[in-house]
């Protein structure tokens, strides 16, 4: 079955309903269904008058937003094959994708990536035509369209081309934290089988009535598989361009569903954990009193046990005097988000949990279209990636590797052949590359990266992730990367929270100069000493962080030092700062 199906099912039942919506001159529009699956059904014939057949590849290069689900659900609906490329890739790396991937069109979204699109036109032989989503974008006329002219005479009825679940429906290129790019190959199958799988597993009721908000980038499979479940089911989603207004997105949109990356969960964790311990002693207790009161409450849900009518009642007064107020800068309705993209502490998790708002952390890679395991509504086990679900096999392999089966797991990475037997064993099974194992109630534990396991000189093994989650929980690190393989000891390059250290700063009566003299100043390195030494109580002594270095900036994206997950990637940023590594272990 062709996944873009759904476009008929949902508009037969639901034709004036909303299905999509998107910020058009500051105000947040909707359209019904009747009218996506127009637009759709437009762009696909435009597709197909400018060339485009079965089979063939057409890229999306932008930023989240209408044009990105419509261009892509229309490249599905024509049996072509959609190539997003991240809208933060630069030319050279948006040029690898397109000339492997023999891309004959091209969705761009902001002048940058249209330029960049536009010099690659010149060079490459099979590259037809840039189509432009905006029309507050420059163009040059030739081989250039703007989406809305490019659809404008097409016809509106389209007959979606069936598909066998074998055959490929998207080539996605990983970003990866290692290497060159892979062109992970996904089929129709994957993404329905998956869809599927999802409602069986959690069962929801009233599915169509839910609001999602789709923030991380769709060129990822984490959000790209969540909105197409999404709207499979019928909820509406609304497509948030700039991910800097999230906080104002979400009060306006309201969701009550979503995903979300560790580092949105944190960030949140961390920021009310702050402002409580500058509060007053009489705030701090009724904090504690209504998390303690939630917990409760949560721990009889997870178990699926009965709340005492008292307990309940004294939760309502929590919500009113505590987690609403926190839940209300969330937009106030959310509910159900599921997390993936690396792992998670159990301590934020809990919290969440406390709060009334369901965390599915989840695990699985773009080369399993996403899910392998995640949390079921009952049972889970905070600190864990959940359960198997679906048809997904899972077992332990040699040093201790997670391997996998099931129907999400790719065809291959595109025209590697050489790599894409390297990742299965000799009787098909998925080579994860990550670590783990199963407790005794069937819960999988992820207990690294395989690759990113570090050896200190002294013999003894280091798993970063665990110490740079609990790092990162502190509103006043945003980011931690930790530092060990082959080293004495272990250290740690850490981003500050500007926003909350500006405060701090102030607090301090510091006059501001540039962050490159403040973090170097003593004053503040002595209270991040503090802050990380009280972080690091319960950890052993050879996993403590003896020295670390204050970075003036955060790492980005468009440098390469971290995926668009979040992840950073340690052999970049390992390379760009070795200088300052090897200082740290200079006496």
């Amino acid at each position: 079955m062709n996944v873009a199906e759904f476009l008929n099912i949902n508009t037969a039942k639901f034709p004036r309903k909303s299905a999509i919506g998107f910020k058009k001159k500051e105000k947040w529009t909707e359209i019904s269904w009747t009218d996506f699956r127009r637009l759709v059904f437009k762009t696909a014939n435009a597709l197909r008058e400018a060339g485009i057949n079965e089979h063939d590849k057409v890229a999306i290069y932008a930023d989240n937003s209408a044009e990105w689900i419509v261009t892509d659900l229309a490249i599905l609906s024509l049996g072509a094959v959609t190539v997003p490329i991240y809208a933060t890739n630069n030319e050279q790396q948006a040029e690898y994708i397109l000339n492997e991937s023999e891309c004959k069109i091209i969705l761009v979204g902001n002048q940058e990536q249209y330029d960049a699109a536009f010099n690659i036109l010149n060079r490459n032989q099979i590259l037809k035509q840039v189509i432009v989503a905006k029309k507050s974008i420059w163009i040059k006329k030739e081989d250039s369209q703007y989406l809305e002219d490019f659809i404008k005479k097409a016809a509106e009825t389209f007959e979606i081309i069936a598909k066998d679940d074998e055959e490929l429906a998207t080539i996605i290129y990983t970003s990866g934290t290692t290497g060159v790019p892979k062109g992970v190959m996904l089929t129709h199958g994957n993404f329905h089988k998956s869809v599927e799988a999802h409602f069986d597993f959690f069962k929801f009721k009233n599915f169509e009535q839910e609001t999602s908000l789709a923030f991380l980038p769709l060129t990822h499979i984490f959000e790209r598989s969540w909105t197409l479940l999404a709207l499979y089911g019928g909820a509406k989603v609304y497509f948030l361009e700039n991910t800097k207004l999230i906080a104002s997105a979400l009060a306006e949109v309201k969701p009550t569903v979503m995903c979300a990356v560790p580092r949105f969960y944190q960030k949140i964790y961390a920021g009310v954990h702050e402002m409580v311990n500058t509060s007053s002693d009489s705030k701090k207790k009724i904090f504690n009193w209504a998390i303690q009161t939630g917990a409760e409450v949560a721990e009889l849900r997870r178990i699926n046990k009965t709340i005492p009518l008292v307990l309940n009642i004294k939760n309502k007064i929590a919500g009113m005097m505590v987690f609403n107020k926190i839940k209300k800068k969330m937009g106030g309705k959310l509910w159900f988000m599921p997390c993936g993209g690396a792992s998670v502490s159990a301590e934020v998790t809990q919290f969440f949990e406390a709060l009334g708002i369901h965390i599915t952390v989840g695990y699985g890679l773009t080369e399993t279209t996403a899910t392998l395991t995640c949390f079921p509504f009952h049972h889970f086990e905070h600190g864990s990636a959940g359960i198997p679900f679906g048809d997904t096999t899972i077992k332990i392999g040699e040093n201790d590797e997670i391997l996998a089966k099931g129907s999400g797991i790719m065809k291959g990475y595109y025209k590697k052949p050489t790599e894409t037997a390297e990742v299965f064993t000799h009787d098909g099974w998925f080579k994860t590359g990550d670590a783990g194992k199963f407790d005794e109630a069937g819960n999988l534990i992820i207990t690294d990266r395989i690759k990113d396991l570090m050896k200190t000189s002294n013999g003894k093994y280091i798993t970063p992730q665990p110490i740079e989650n609990v790092l990162s929980n502190n509103n006043f690190i945003n980011q931690a990367m930790i530092v060990a393989e082959g080293k004495p000891y272990v250290t740690a390059l850490i981003i500050p929270n500007f926003e909350a250290l500006q405060d701090q700063i102030s607090k301090m009566n510091i006059p501001f100069t540039s962050w490159e003299e403040m973090v170097n100043m003593d004053r503040v390195k002595e209270f991040y000493r503090e802050k990380i030494d009280e972080i690091q109580k319960g950890f052993s002594g050879f996993e403590k962080v003896k020295k670390f270095v204050l970075m003036p900036a955060e790492f980005e994206i468009a440098s390469g030092e971290i995926t668009p997950t979040l992840k950073v990637k340690r052999n970049v940023v390992l390379q760009k700062y070795a200088d300052i590594v090897e200082k740290m272990y200079i006496s």
